[in-house]
């Protein structure tokens, strides 16, 4: 049971350094004890404490990786109810089904989807990361062939899936070393697969019929020694399994049942036919609070909306999205193309490179870190103003790259060009662009 706030105080050193973030210790602890604080901002407190306060430092809903190497999924580690009160922390993982009866270009099909659909957005790259493999022959080398076919040709997160003890020991034999999470844990085969999954190191998913039985079966895995668990409370119907999904969250954070305290498991494929239902419940799933979503199949047109949406949820809403500072090419420009610059806050960034891209006009586009505030925003705070310009212009390495040296700031802080011009000297002419992006392309054809 997670200690209360009185108690953890007693555990801490009581000098009310500060240095933790909070005036007292006694703020510190009441912080921590509602998940709002981590242990290690207490650089005083004693081993024999840190190990006392272990439990009511992890976050309520304990963090777990399925997969290994770069494309390991982390699921869990949530702390909040809203992402508004703080943050969503690990965003769930997308996961393709693949049966071990479904036709052989079929599954060709599907991995190649898999591999294929990937985004760039915002200097990240948004894709699947997941891969449920289904034994629904009943065959383990059957399923055991489609496994090692799934692991030698993608770098996906495995769901090893079987009602048959014995075809899950096959997988997990082919996969150990991909940490796969095995699926699923029910009454019938509770000690078997508590063996297996403690035996390899392997997360477990357990599935009951409703709540309660789940929460009994998780307790049951818990006391075997099992700390790595997905909870499946069963619904296949979007309102029950929505509410089970709520329930579990809730019981988690707020009444800090630690039985119900791990991430989930949702399966919009079992629950319609019609995948832009399908995808419509997945988008439900996003938000409300699954740490893995199942699809049937995973198509452009579905998974790139659930991509972003998946995204936007899972950015921290106390800080704007950016890009990465730096020089960005625009249609294969030249030592003679124009040069400009902007800020780093992602939407700026992408409606003025977009309205680049349209004039046809090739360019280099600086983009200056500004903490991720809009250009005029930042010009007001300090950070996008003329010697700070000028220190990234010449930082930035672009002089090198032209033998045009202007650079065009946006008509909106035209106020600063004679700042810049100074900062950069002689060698740098500073225009004023327009005060709108969407008037770029006019200007940039008029020989900016």
């Amino acid at each position: 049971m997670a200690l209360t706030g009185i108690q953890i105080f007693k555990l801490l050193p009581k000098t009310n350094c500060k240095e933790c973030g909070v005036p007292t210790c006694l703020a510190f602890a009441m912080n921590l004890a509602a998940g709002k604080a981590e242990l290690a901002s207490c650089p005083y407190v004693s081993e024999e404490a840190r190990a006392q306060l272990s439990e009511a430092a992890a976050p309520p809903i304990r963090p777990l990786t399925v997969g290994s190497g770069e494309n390991a999924v982390k699921i869990g580690g949530e702390t909040v109810l809203f992402r508004h009160e703080k943050t969503f922390v690990n965003k769930p993982g997308f996961a393709i089904l693949i049966s071990d009866v479904t036709p052989g270009d079929e599954i060709n099909e599907r991995l190649k989807r898999f591999k294929v659909l990937r985004y760039e957005r915002v200097g990240l790259t948004l894709r699947p990361e997941m891969i449920a493999i289904k034994n629904e022959s009943g065959d383990p080398s059957k399923f055991e062939t489609l496994v090692k076919k799934v692991k030698s040709e993608t770098d996906a997160a495995l769901i090893l899936m079987s009602e048959k003890v014995e075809a899950l020991a096959a997988g997990v034999k082919a996969s150990s070393d991909r940490v796969p999470l095995i699926y699923a844990a029910t009454d019938g085969n509770l000690e078997a697969l508590a063996n297996l999954a403690g035996e390899n190191k392997c997360p477990l998913a357990v599935k009951a019929t409703d709540l309660e039985t789940l929460s009994g079966s998780a307790e049951k895995l818990i006391a075997a020694g099992l700390k790595d668990l997905v909870l499946d409370s069963g619904s296949r119907t979007l309102r029950r399994a929505f509410e089970d999904q709520v329930f579990i969250r809730r019981a988690a954070l707020l009444q800090k049942n630690r039985s119900l305290g791990f991430p989930t498991i949702a399966f919009p494929c079992e629950m319609t036919k019609d995948p832009m239902k399908e995808a419509l419940i997945a988008a439900t799933f996003v938000a409300k609070y699954a740490g893995i979503i199942v699809m049937s199949d995973l198509q452009g047109e579905s998974l790139f909306p659930l991509l972003v949406e998946r995204l936007n949820i899972y950015t921290d809403p106390q800080r704007p999205m950016t890009m990465q500072p730096g020089i960005y090419p625009i249609g294969n420009p030249g030592e003679e193309s124009p040069v400009l610059v902007t800020v780093n806050f992602s939407l700026t960034y992408f409606i003025v490179s977009g309205e680049i891209e349209s004039s046809r006009i090739p360019s280099w586009l600086l983009v200056m870190d500004t903490e991720g505030l809009s250009v005029l925003t930042a010009w007001a705070a300090g950070k996008f103003v003329g010697d700070a310009i000028g220190a990234f212009i010449k930082k930035s390495g672009i002089s090198e790259k032209v033998k045009r040296r202007q650079v065009i700031i946006p008509g909106a802080v035209a106020v600063i060009s004679g700042d810049l011009e100074e900062e950069l000297g002689s060698d740098w002419k500073v225009k004023t662009g327009p005060r709108e992006a969407a008037h770029l392309p006019a200007f940039l054809k008029m020989g900016a």
